[in-house]
């Protein structure tokens, strides 16, 4: 898995700065305060990346950080607001990283999580689901989905320079 996870953070960051926006890395005990808040241990993929760079953007997709220079975006803003504070809650278990800029957003499932791995979720926050199982996985892992996601989508469309195709 760490070849995955170093080969696909080097295709990201092929991308130009235009488009490519990367966070500074996390050199204190945040993230381990937050797994202590939420109860949960960050998968080894998502973990790696945002402690290389805490939080990133590309053409517009963003991942979440963790910290006050986030204010309401930081991940633990979020988790605690769309699990607590909207009309249909999130459960526990997921934790939103990615918005999609229209009240949804892909999800960790950490109910999932085997071999320090979890899979992807989209979270509709209209929906109303009668059973969790009916929310859409999207991808197996955390570097699947940069690889799927942000990368290969953004490359259906544009260079890595940002230009059109």
């Amino acid at each position: 898995m760490e070849d995955k996870i170093s080969i696909t953070y080097k295709n990201l960051i092929k991308f130009s700065d235009s488009i490519l926006s990367l966070g500074s890395p996390i050199i204190d005990n945040r993230i381990e305060e937050f797994e202590n808040i939420i109860g949960y241990k960050l998968p080894k993929d998502f973990k790696w990346f945002i402690e290389k760079n805490n939080g990133f953007s590309l053409f517009g997709n963003e991942v979440n950080g963790l910290g006050e220079e986030f204010l309401n975006a930081s991940l633990d803003k979020v988790y605690n607001f769309e699990h607590s504070e909207v009309e249909n809650p999130i459960p526990k278990y997921f934790l939103p990283f990615s918005p999609d800029g229209y009240g949804n957003h892909y999800c960790l499932d950490f109910s999932r999580i085997e071999n320090e791995i979890c899979p992807i979720v989209f979270w509709q926050h209209d929906f109303k689901y009668e059973n969790l199982t009916e929310v859409e996985t999207c991808n197996d892992s955390f570097v699947d989905w940069v690889n799927e996601v942000l990368i290969e989508w953004t490359l259906e469309e544009y260079n890595y320079d940002g230009t059109e195709k």
